[in-house]
């Protein structure tokens, strides 16, 4: 997929939930209609700032997205992992 490729399939989402589908991310529902302003916000912001250039560059965007939203909601002085990146699997 090239780049023009990658930013139609995006423009052509309806919904966050159709995107998390596409990259095959798993999402908590709940977790999606309480955060869905921001979570749109942040991934939008994260496509502008590096254009996507296939289908794994738009995947950390969004994964990214969510993680981003996730870890504003923990204590920061905890180590707990958001699960929603490839970092915070890591731990």
């Amino acid at each position: 997929m090239n780049r023009s490729t990658i930013q139609q399939v995006i423009a052509n989402f309806t919904s966050i939930e159709q995107a998390f589908e596409h990259f095959e991310i798993e999402f908590d529902s709940k977790f999606i209609n309480e955060y869905r302003v921001p979570l749109m916000k942040r991934f939008n912001g994260n496509l502008i700032l590096a254009k996507p250039d296939d289908w794994f560059s738009a995947r950390r965007a969004l994964k990214n997205a969510y993680c981003k939203i996730q870890r504003g909601r923990l204590d920061p002085h905890t180590r707990s992992a958001c699960r929603g990146c490839t970092t915070c699997q890591r731990r």
